[in-house]
């Protein structure tokens, strides 16, 4: 390991942009931390689109911010990296000018273009049977989703031809910030495996003619392939009078979440197992080659640690699900809190957000919700079954049940799927005993216990672990910097800071309402459809 050096990492996630300044050495310290929101735009036919320019404005905001508070000179800032959502597609000019809004990873609207695709002729798991074969041949995956971002591409195909014509280049959220930073049109070897497109098998490492031809799409849209290490060249002029930096400073690959997060919660060695809850979430386990797991939609992701993988299970809506708590139980619509006062009015005020408030309040509800179950399906889901018509129900409501229960039901759902994900992979591989967890929910101790006591696991947790992915970017640039000889240092500078093991007295419970709540959607899955049906036809 080499002497310190100031890295810049920009967490870019589905409605925010968190840019931290780490000073790597012996450790990864965190100097200073600036956060900018964005919106989400989610239409009526399934879309979900961003405005680039938001992402852009952002992370120069936060860099501006950051610089100007933290004391640290734009000239000692040795490089910089994104971890960055994936999935989003970003069709390009020859210029790198967006020709459309992005379409965020949520976006659902290519159902027509998945069938035409995909969906057809003699199927298995409602795949045709001879591109399903050719795709885990060469792909080791299957773009068996109406959120893949190659669909996407074939919407806009099909359905924006004019706009389609001015494409020449898609890339993804991290790969366009890349761009405005130093003017390459790139993209690291994660973000092409998530395209679909991407031939895996050994000595191979590039965009396959073969599926692009059998998917219909233009070759020449693909751009370069770096890796996640690789500096893909310094900030532009003009990018650096933006962002407050010193032109020329080294931009690296990075990497999007799926890859980066369990780097930066220091879960590197194979089978260790970590589970995130954001925006979304999801259980992801290290392997050492592809495998994919065709009828519930998992499949290793190519990691940023060459030669190895991320066996990895998505729940579309985690965190989220608590969002919708805050805005709608909470606050009630009308700016009331839990107990029809304001918490500023109230002895309540001492607890920094409503989140924490909303944590304490339900620590004091028994385990189980008083039987309320709650599904955290509220746009569609992906694993252990794919249906974007899926969504959020509340089961066993009485007239005793309160809005705390219902607050809490929301968190056991979550770790109940969690559970169910977890097994799903372990018909496959092996997962870790202890799970490191991290995002927003592991700041919780209450849900960190919930997440034990339901899947009956010892539960980690990092230090900042809302920050794991800046941390897995910051790592990525120091490697390619040689801060930091390898990945497999990792472990050894990330540890944990706390720990939960499950309480026995629980465990009965939770596998009776684990038991049901797997049960729930294959009991509405054709009241789901029927619902979708009529609200076409309002």
């Amino acid at each position: 390991m080499k002497d310190g050096a100031f890295i810049l990492a920009y967490d870019v996630g589905t409605t925010a942009v968190k840019t931290c300044l780490y000073y790597i050495n012996s450790g990864i310290k965190l100097i200073a931390s600036s956060g900018r929101s964005y919106p989400l735009t989610v239409l009526p036919n399934g879309g979900a689109e961003q405005n680039p320019e938001d992402w852009w404005d952002a992370m120069c905001l936060t860099t501006r911010h950051i610089i100007e508070e933290s004391g640290i000179s734009a000239e000692e800032i040795a490089g910089l990296s994104f971890c960055t959502q994936m999935q989003g597609l970003v069709l390009v000019d020859e210029n790198g000018k967006p020709v459309r809004p992005a379409m965020n990873y949520m976006d659902q609207r290519a159902v027509k273009e998945l069938k035409e695709g995909l969906s057809y002729g003699l199927t298995l798991d409602g795949c045709n049977v001879v591109r399903l074969a050719r795709a885990l041949v060469i792909t080791k995956a299957v773009p068996a989703s109406v959120k893949d971002t190659v669909w996407k591409y074939k919407w806009v195909e099909k359905n924006e031809p004019e706009l389609f014509a001015k494409v020449r280049w898609w890339l993804d959220v991290k790969e366009y910030l890349i761009h405005r930073c130093c003017g390459e049109f790139v993209m690291t070897s994660d973000s092409a495996f998530s395209t679909m497109l991407y031939d895996i098998r050994k000595g191979r490492g590039c965009f396959s003619r073969t599926m692009c031809d059998m998917l219909g799409v233009r070759y020449e849209h693909l751009p370069r392939l770096i890796k996640s290490t690789d500096c893909a060249g310094g900030l532009t002029e003009a990018a650096a009078r933006e962002m407050g930096l010193k032109p020329g400073t080294p931009v690296f690959g990075g990497g999007g979440d799926a890859s980066l997060i369990g780097v930066g919660a220091g879960t590197v060695e194979l089978n260790s197992t970590h589970i995130y809850c954001g925006t979304s979430g999801w259980v992801s386990t290290v392997v050492d080659k592809p495998i994919v797991d065709v009828s519930a939609k998992i499949a290793s992701v190519v990691g940023a640690n060459p030669g190895f993988y991320n066996y990895f299970a998505e729940l579309e809506t985690a965190g989220k699900c608590l969002e919708w708590v805050k805005d709608h139980l909470a606050l009630d619509e009308i700016d009331i809190y839990l107990e029809k006062r304001h918490v500023s009015d109230s002895q309540e005020a001492i607890y920094k957000s409503l989140y924490d408030y909303m944590m304490h309040v339900v620590s004091k509800i028994p385990a189980g919700s008083n039987g309320v179950i709650f599904t955290p399906w509220l746009h569609g889901n992906r694993c252990p079954f794919e249906d974007s018509l899926a969504r959020g129900m509340f089961i066993n409501i009485g007239l005793d049940t309160g809005k705390t229960q219902l607050i809490r039901s929301v968190l056991e759902g979550i770790c109940y799927h969690m559970r169910w994900m977890l097994e799903s992979q372990e018909k496959k591989i092996k997962t870790s005993d202890t799970i490191r967890f991290v995002g927003g929910g592991a700041l919780s101790p209450v849900t960190c216990q919930i997440l034990s006591d339901i899947l009956d696991r010892n539960i980690e947790t990092v230090e900042n672990p809302q920050n794991v992915g800046a941390v897995g970017a910051a790592v990525t640039a120091a490697v390619g910097l040689g801060l930091i000889d390898s990945f497999a240092q990792i472990s050894s500078l990330i540890r944990p800071n706390h720990s939960y093991t499950p309480q026995n007295c629980n465990r009965s419970l939770y596998d009776a309402g684990f038991e049901i709540y797997k049960n729930l959607y294959k009991t509405n899955r054709k009241n789901f459809a029927a619902r979708a049906n009529i609200q076409s036809c309002i």
